[in-house]
C-alpha cells in the first residue's frame, strides 16, 4: 500500500495527490497539520529527514519532492491512465513545464502565500517558542525563511515577487491560448503541477487572474476543476483552515 504523506490539497501536496487519484491509484493519506508544525515533528523527519512535505511511501522506499513523485508513480505505478507524452518531443516539452513551475512559478507565489498566511503563524509564537521551533527546521534556508516571515518580508522583494506572478499567468495563457493543454496535446503531468500552484489564483490574485485579463488560464483552471477525480479529490481530503507553508 502506498502512503502520501502531505498537506491538504493544494501547492506541492497537491502534486502527488491528484496524480495517485488521476491514476485511480489505492493508498493511504497521512494529513500533516502545519498549523501544528507536524512536518517538523520528529517522527516525520524519521520519514523525512528534510521535515518537507510531500512524502511518498512505497513498500519502505521513501520518495520525495512532489514532481519526482508524480515522475515515480508514472515509472513504479503503470496504469491505463496515462499523464505523460508519448512522443519524446512532447515529453520534453512536459517536463519544460514541470522544471518552469518548481523553478519559477511556484517560488514567487510561495512567497506571497508566505507573506500572506506563514508570516500570521510566525508572529503568534512567542520569541522563545520561535526559537525552539527553529531549531527543529533541518533546512536553514527554511529557518531564515522563517525568520524574515516573523519580521515581515521587505516591500521590495514584495513587489518583484508580485511582478514575476504576473509573468508567469501571462506565460500561461498565452501558452493557453492555442492550446487546450500544456504538452502534448493531452491532460500531463504539465498539467497537474502548474494547476497545484495555479489553481484559486483567480481568487487570491483576483486583479492578476480574471476573464479579462487572463481568459485562457481561467478556462484550462475551471477545465480542470471540472475533472472527475480532481472533484473526487476536493470532496475527499479536506483542506486546512490556516494556511501553512508550500513545503
Amino acid at each position: 500500500m502506498l502512503k502520501l504523506y502531505s498537506f491538504g490539497p493544494g501547492a506541492n501536496s497537491l502534486k502527488p495527490m491528484l496524480t495517485l487519484y488521476e491514476k485511480g491509484l489505492e493508498y493511504e493519506q497521512h494529513l500533516l497539520n502545519p498549523a501544528k508544525f507536524e512536518h517538523h515533528s520528529d517522527w516525520f523527519k524519521e520519514i523525512n529527514p528534510r521535515g518537507q512535505v510531500p512524502a511518498l511511501w512505497d513498500d519502505g522506499k521513501v520518495v520525495t519532492e512532489s514532481t519526482v513523485i508524480c515522475e515515480y508513480l508514472e515509472d513504479a505505478h503503470p496504469t491505463e491512465v496515462k499523464l505523460r507524452p508519448e512522443d519524446p518531443f512532447d515529453r520534453a516539452q512536459m517536463r519544460i513545464w514541470t522544471k518552469w513551475v518548481d523553478e519559477y512559478f511556484c517560488w514567487c507565489v510561495s512567497t506571497i502565500g508566505w507573506h500572506r498566511g506563514v508570516r500570521q503563524m510566525a508572529q503568534q509564537l512567542s520569541d522563545d517558542e520561535f526559537e525552539e521551533h527553529l531549531k527543529k527546521i533541518p533546512i536553514p534556508e527554511q529557518q531564515v525563511k522563517w525568520r524574515r516571515a516573523r519580521e515581515g518580508f521587505p516591500q521590495d522583494l514584495l513587489d518583484e515577487e508580485m511582478r514575476k506572478i504576473g509573468v508567469s499567468v501571462r506565460k500561461l495563457d498565452d501558452h493557453l491560448a492555442d492550446n487546450e493543454w500544456l504538452a502534448g496535446g493531452m491532460y500531463s503531468l504539465a498539467d497537474i503541477c502548474n494547476f497545484a500552484i495555479a489553481n484559486g489564483m483567480q481568487f487570491g490574485f483576483a486583479e492578476l487572474v480574471n476573464k479579462e485579463d487572463t481568459p485562457h488560464l481561467l478556462r484550462w483552471i475551471e477545465q480542470i476543476n471540472d475533472r472527475p477525480k480532481v472533484k473526487a479529490m476536493f470532496d475527499a481530503v479536506p483542506r486546512e483552515k490556516l494556511g501553512g507553508p508550500k513545503d
